[in-house]
Formats: structure tokens, C-alpha cells, sequence
């Protein structure tokens, strides 16, 4: 087939770009990599900034589709691998380092919103963060949402096809649940729709991870009606204040209460005011309510007594105004903070997930709690985000996100560290507190701890189970096939991509 006209420019020009790369990368500085990388999307975790992380032949910044064909197209004759890199919160660092020579594509300047209200729909381009797509609604409308993520500066490209939750599941379901079309940019640098790409494909990009089986350029959405007012309380309980038994009852509240709620708890170590200079366990009960203070007072006096919400700890809002509420930033920055891609410093951190089933006994939390104080004061946070609701509605292979009917609440396990206190030997002990082998995992929560593939183009469907198994049970299987399908030769690939099927 042969390229447009702008496509053929694009890679001659990409041509001479990488081969000037080629020609001077050994040459530039570890300051020189850093302030390239600095203007454009950035990294999350500093881990990646260090002298032996391995560097990319080229960063490209593209302004439009055209570039992004051309780089895969030039990339794939060449025998280079492509990282995409929308935010840069890949917490294993996947979306921008490789082990062989490789091009990063950063999504940055495709950041687009177009927000339809008549029709509650929008467009959006893979490099816009969830804090730009919710600024962009509340333009428009108060009273439209977006059921994704809490952290405003998580990009779309990789958080919608990992699935994205937020506060809204239990009411709406998660962000993957809301795409009604994509774009794409696939093996032979062809940029496909939902009618183009076909089904299984479609199906596979909506919680299966983008990166596996192309480049996600825009995502179209459909919105969700929200009401005008909502009501948000937090309640931090200590140990001494009974909180053992307060998480224990709230396993068997959250999952189960009117779905309107949205009962999440954050666990963290703090200072014992009753006995000076030891350190006893926080439990913060952040909530979100869809609907106003008396009726939720109702609903928690009814559900959850024990709690102790009153009036006074409530506050009525908007639901926009919730997203800074529920940032882990002060509550004064303002609305437009949401649009800052360097709201939250940057932090060494190791991030585990799990799904429960079962009640955790009491006796098993007080052993969570000694675990949490051994670390050192103030760098383990565990968040523990109720199911039900809508959650048990959606059939677990209706998109690749499996994680719905009979599951309880989500746990996530963090552990993090500022870059001045860090040394090889404090990171080994940190990440041996965080290690361990969980049920199932969240893959935009990436662990590369649960297994990787070869480092050659093919890995076994058995050795890829590993992990795959727990990101997507039995959808795993599904995904190979469409991955077989799609990108055979396995262009598409990174330490937990879908690999496809070998041939015999």
C-alpha cells in the first residue's frame, strides 16, 4: 500500500532524526537526557532518572497522527521497540524504558478535549490527563462526570485501556465501561476505529492494556449525569479509638450499602497522642455520597452507627470541587490545580494490589497494623476501595477487566520514599516489606514481581499466565488470541505485554 504524501515526509524526517540519534546519543549527558525529558510528559518514580537507566535512541513529540504512523513504521524496520507514554505513571516504569534499543512516543501534545453536552459524549486524546478531561466537563456542565480515577494527573491513554476506577464504581462502573470508540494506531502504522479495528479488538483495548496491541491515540466516551450537590466527610479513627473493629465492621458495610455511597478507607501509621513518642495506626474514612448531608446521615446512622458521622463532619459540594477534595492535596488549591501535570512531588515508591473475597479477621488486621509499623513512620499507605454496586452487575468478561462479581474491596499496598532518603540498601528493605504474592492484581497497578516475559520477541502462553492470569483471569485467553491476531510477530511488546500465540 502506499503512504500518503504526509506520511512518506514524516518518516524521512524521522529518518534523519534517528540517525542523527544514533550518531550522538552515547555522546549527550545524564543532564542533557534529563532536561529532554523535562518539557515533555515526565516520569513518575526517580528510580528512572538514575545513570544506568537505560535511555531512549529518540523521544518523539508528535502534533499529529502522521508522526505516530511513521515512528511505528520506521521503528518496526529498523527492529526498535516503542514505549508510549501518555502521563508517565506507569509504576514499573514500562511506558518509558526498555532493556534493548528503543523510541519513546510522548502523547503530550495530543492532549484534546472536546466536550459534546447535547449529545453527553466527549472525544478525548490519549495524552490529556483525567484532571484535564474533568476540568473540560465542568466547563460545560455541573451536573456531567466521568466515572475514571482520583488523581488528576493521570493520562487517558494508559488508565482508560487498564479499566480506571474511581469514586464513582459502585454508582457507574469504571472508565473502560464508558467507551463507545477509540483510535488507534496499529502494526502496519494504519489508524483504525471501533468499525475498522473490529470487536475484538475494541473489546481488548477496554481494560486489556493499549500498549500490547498498538498506540492509543483518542478514546470517544460517554458521559455520566451526576447531581448538583454531593456530599463528602472524612473520619480518621486510631487504634485507640477502636479502629481494628471499625475496619473489621466496615467489610461488611461498604461492599453491600446503597450504592450512592462510596465508603473508602486510607491506612497509615501516625504519632500516638496517648503515649508520647510512640506511634500508633490511623484508619481515614474518605467518602464520597451522591446526594445531600441529611440523607446520608440516615444512611450511615442505619448502615454504620458505629462510625459516628454527624452533621458537622460532613461537607456539601459540587461534584468537580470532589476531585480536589479527594487529590491527597490541601483542600484551598484551586479547581484549575487539576490541570498542573506536576501537582505531587516525585517519590520512590512499590505498589501492590489484591482483591478480597472474604472478611479479614480481626486477629489478621491487628497483623497488618504491626506490619504497617514496622516500616519507617510515614511511608506505608494501604487503601482499601469497596465493590458492589454496579461492580456486581457487569459480567467480568464483558470487557478484559475481570474484577467484579464477589469481590469485596480492593486493597492496594504502597510503600514509598523520598529521593533524599534513598540508597540501594534502603530500597531493598522496602521493597522486601512490600513483596508478597497476591490473589489477583490491578495491571494499571503493574507488579512486575507476579512474572515477566523473555526478552526475545516470543514468550509462552504458560510462562505469560503467570501474571496474565492475575491482570485478567480467564480474559487472558481471550486477549492472546485477538493479540495473535492483530500483531502476530509481536511488534507491540514490553515485560507484561499480551504476547500472541506461537506458531507451530
Amino acid at each position: 500500500m502506499e503512504l500518503p504524501t504526509s506520511i512518506s515526509m514524516s518518516l524521512l524526517l524521522l529518518f534523519v532524526l534517528f540517525t542523527f540519534s544514533c550518531a550522538t546519543n552515547f555522546s549527550h549527558s545524564q543532564r542533557d537526557f534529563l532536561q529532554c525529558m523535562s518539557p515533555v510528559s515526565g516520569v513518575l518514580h526517580p528510580k528512572f532518572y538514575t545513570p544506568t537507566t537505560p535511555k531512549p535512541l529518540l523521544i518523539v513529540t508528535p502534533t499529529h497522527v502522521s508522526h505516530i504512523q511513521a515512528t511505528v513504521t520506521c521503528s518496526r524496520s529498523h527492529g526498535l521497540q516503542i514505549r508510549v507514554r501518555s502521563g508517565g505513571h506507569d509504576f514499573e516504569g514500562l511506558s518509558y524504558v526498555a532493556h534493548v534499543p528503543f523510541i519513546i512516543i510522548d502523547m503530550i501534545n495530543l492532549r484534546s478535549v472536546h466536550i459534546d453536552v447535547e449529545n453527553r459524549t466527549a472525544w478525548v486524546e490519549a495524552g490529556a490527563t483525567i484532571g484535564e478531561l474533568y476540568y473540560k466537563i465542568a466547563e460545560k456542565s455541573r451536573t456531567l462526570a466521568f466515572p475514571a480515577g482520583v488523581f488528576p494527573t493521570v493520562a487517558v491513554g494508559g488508565h482508560f485501556s487498564g479499566g480506571g476506577y474511581g469514586m464513582l464504581m459502585r454508582k457507574l462502573g469504571i472508565a473502560a465501561d464508558y467507551i463507545i470508540d477509540a483510535q488507534i494506531v496499529d502494526v502496519d502504522g494504519v489508524v483504525l476505529d471501533r468499525n475498522s479495528m473490529g470487536e475484538d479488538l475494541f473489546w481488548a483495548i477496554r481494560g486489556g492494556g493499549g500498549a500490547s496491541f498498538g498506540v492509543i491515540l483518542a478514546w470517544k466516551i460517554n458521559l455520566v449525569s451526576v447531581p448538583s450537590t454531593v456530599t463528602v466527610f472524612t473520619i480518621t479513627k486510631t487504634l485507640e479509638q477502636n479502629a481494628t473493629k471499625l475496619v473489621h465492621k466496615w467489610q461488611y458495610v461498604a461492599p453491600k450499602v446503597h450504592e450512592d455511597l462510596f465508603l473508602r478507607i486510607f491506612v497509615r501509621d501516625t504519632e500516638n497522642s496517648s503515649q508520647p513518642g510512640t506511634r500508633t495506626v490511623q484508619a481515614m474514612f474518605k467518602t464520597l455520597f451522591l446526594d445531600k448531608t441529611d440523607k446520608l446521615i440516615r444512611l450511615m446512622q442505619h448502615s454504620f452507627p458505629e462510625l459516628g458521622l454527624v452533621k458537622e463532619d460532613c461537607i456539601e459540594m459540587s461534584w468537580i470541587e470532589t476531585i480536589i477534595y479527594f487529590a491527597e492535596v490541601p483542600n484551598d488549591f484551586p479547581l484549575d490545580s487539576m490541570l498542573d501535570r506536576r501537582l505531587y512531588p516525585k517519590k520512590y515508591l512499590k505498589t501492590k494490589s489484591d482483591y478480597v473475597k472474604e472478611p479479614i479477621p480481626e486477629t489478621a488486621l491487628e497483623g497488618l497494623w504491626e506490619r504497617v509499623l514496622e516500616e519507617k513512620p510515614g511511608l506505608v499507605t494501604i487503601i482499601l476501595s469497596p465493590y458492589g454496586g454496579k461492580m456486581e452487575e457487569i459480567p467480568e468478561s464483558e470487557i478484559p477487566y475481570p474484577h467484579r462479581v464477589g469481590n469485596m474491596f480492593m486493597i492496594e499496598y504502597i510503600v514509598s520514599w523520598t529521593m533524599e532518603d534513598h540508597s540501594p540498601e534502603s530500597e531493598e528493605k522496602h521493597m522486601n516489606w512490600i513483596r508478597r504474592s497476591p490473589r489477583a492484581a490491578y495491571i494499571n497497578y503493574r507488579d512486575l514481581d507476579l512474572g515477566v516475559n523473555n526478552k526475545g520477541v516470543y514468550t509462552s502462553y504458560k510462562q505469560a499466565s503467570q501474571w496474565g492470569i492475575k491482570y485478567f483471569k480467564n480474559n487472558f485467553n481471550r486477549l492472546v488470541h485477538i493479540k495473535t491476531k492483530v500483531d502476530p510477530q509481536n511488534f507491540f511488546r514490553n515485560e507484561q505485554s499480551i504476547p500472541p500465540l506461537l506458531s507451530e
